[in-house]
């Protein structure tokens, strides 16, 4: 995983709550084995029409968002079932980061586990940040983990929160293997001293 510090970038917003992530990536697309490839699916039903055809008026096909890396969303993002496909999906894309006012927990935790950052900020500055991406695009927000801020150019600036243990594991690149490799010289030598793997 690669480690997340600061990311400024260009920022779409769908306005929608309750997004979940069979909206996020279908179930038909989840036979795939590995981790990449996703990102083609996102918001498939929303990106094309019932023929296939691109969805030209869907917020993610318009020219401002041509390379987007930071998705702003309503309340409860990323509900419905627990599938770590919606993550995938979201980053293979290009998102690194989500801002919305609430997340399912599930989804939540599956976005630090793939070096996502989820912000949460309130309903009122969720609003702000809506209001100013229609009015500034193609809109860039910074997200700075250092400091745990969210600004723009135009005189944004909010704080949010994270968890130290999560914060460090993004901070440092760390998934579960990561933190487990941490102990690797303490796990050899448990397993010398009990003459494990010889």
């Amino acid at each position: 995983m690669k480690p997340f510090t600061t990311l400024t970038g260009t920022t779409v917003a769908i306005d929608r709550a309750n997004i979940d992530t069979d909206q996020i990536i279908p179930k038909q697309f989840l036979k795939r084995i590995e981790r990449s490839g996703f990102g083609e699916f996102l918001f498939w039903d929303w990106m094309r029409h019932d023929d296939g055809t691109v969805n030209e008026e869907f917020e993610l096909n318009k020219p401002y968002a041509k390379g987007a890396s930071i998705l702003l969303a309503r309340r409860n993002f990323g509900s419905g079932s627990s599938r770590e496909h919606a993550p995938w999906a979201l980053e293979d894309f290009g998102f690194l980061v989500v801002v919305a006012p609430s997340f399912a927990d599930i989804f939540y935790n599956n976005c630090f586990k793939n070096g996502m950052l989820p912000i949460k900020l309130s309903e009122e500055q969720v609003e702000e940040l809506f209001q100013r991406e229609a009015k500034h695009r193609p809109y860039q927000l910074t997200a700075d983990l250092n400091t745990c801020t969210l600004s723009d150019g135009h005189g944004f600036s909010a704080k949010f929160e994270v968890e130290p243990f999560r914060r460090h594991c993004l901070l440092n690149g760390l998934d579960d293997i990561g933190l487990t490799l941490e102990h690797e010289a303490k796990i050899t030598a448990y397993e010398t001293s009990h003459g494990i793997g010889v």
